[in-house]
């Protein structure tokens, strides 16, 4: 029984080295999401960080800021379901081999 806990063991390390490595490249990746017909431009980490917001001057219509608001909001929001998707492709495979272990919840 000892033995299959040390295999078990070894493989838990490996998997959480490999998440570890691909959780470093996640902040290095990124991804854009755009809204407005690119009126707006969001880029966000792979780590579900925003790096950077791009407004077009042409956005801007002091007479209507909500159209802006929902704009940033739109992108935001697809740039951050992006960086979870990369993430999860990412990291998949090192979650991948849990299932297998009998561990719950994973």
């Amino acid at each position: 029984m000892s033995m299959d806990m040390n295999k078990m063991l070894e493989q838990v390390q490996q998997m959480q080295a490999q998440m570890q490595k691909a959780q470093e490249e996640l902040k290095d990746e990124t991804v854009q999401a755009t809204a407005g017909g690119g009126m707006v431009t969001v880029t966000a980490t792979g780590g579900g960080e925003i790096r950077e917001i791009k407004i077009d001057p042409k956005a801007i219509d002091p007479d209507d800021p909500e159209l802006l608001a929902d704009m940033v909001v739109a992108a935001v929001n697809e740039a951050l379901r992006s960086a979870q998707s990369l993430m999860e492709s990412k990291l998949g495979p090192a979650l991948g081999g849990l299932s297998g272990m009998g561990l719950p919840g994973l």
